[in-house]
């Protein structure tokens, strides 16, 4: 249980990327005052709990309802990790959080987008969730260590942002090149077995 729950936490926070985003979440919110970014960042940890919330709660039978099985969204899952963390090694703008028409900013509305979606809840985010839910595990077990890795990830990036200045001027746009690319590879490993799961769960290779 202890080893699911870990596993589960760190793809979700290596996924968010809470010190990648940093440089992100200053120049989107350089135009604000203090208090307006604390609130920003407030509003955008609670938008992106519910959205997260309702797919850790739904994400089972959004897919049986859809007749998508576990076994071919590993796969997708897979891939999609596999495409963020190149991404990440390559420094890249994450595809799975932005699109070029996604970049523009507006002001009014900056705590629920670009921050809390698609840069907390993003695709890469609910992706993870959702390959999680409808694993082999029971409902409540599976949901409850979902809330419980959430939950800490959520604090993290919130933290990450509150301390967003202080971390750019520690480790400089160097050091956070460096520790994205790091979580890239480890990504990277992680995407390759989701895939290797899902041709597994289908069938179309044997178990180990």
């Amino acid at each position: 249980m202890l080893a699911l729950y870990l596993q589960i936490f760190f793809t979700i926070l290596i996924v968010v990327d809470p010190i990648g985003i940093v440089p992100m979440f200053i120049s989107t919110t350089s135009h604000m005052q203090k208090s307006e970014r604390l609130a920003a960042m407030r509003k955008a940890i609670l938008v992106s709990s519910i959205v997260l919330s309702v797919f850790i709660l739904g994400g089972r039978f959004i897919l049986g309802f859809f007749g998508i099985s576990p076994g071919a969204f590993y796969i997708a899952g897979g891939v999609m990790f596999f495409l963020i963390a190149i991404d990440m090694l390559f420094g890249q703008p994450k595809r799975a959080k932005t699109s070029s028409d996604e970049s523009e900013e507006d002001s009014s509305s900056v705590a629920v987008f670009p921050l809390a979606i698609p840069m907390i809840a993003g695709p890469g985010t609910v992706t993870t969730i959702m390959l999680y839910a409808t694993g082999q595990y029971s409902y409540l077990e599976i949901t409850g260590l979902l809330f419980a890795a959430i939950a800490p990830v959520l604090a993290i990036m919130f933290l990450a942002m509150r301390s967003s200045g202080l971390i750019l001027k520690v480790l400089g746009k160097t050091g956070v090149s460096v520790v994205e690319r790091m979580m890239g590879l480890i990504l990277s490993g992680l995407s390759i077995q989701f895939v290797y799961d899902g041709l597994e769960k289908l069938g179309l290779i044997p178990g180990l």
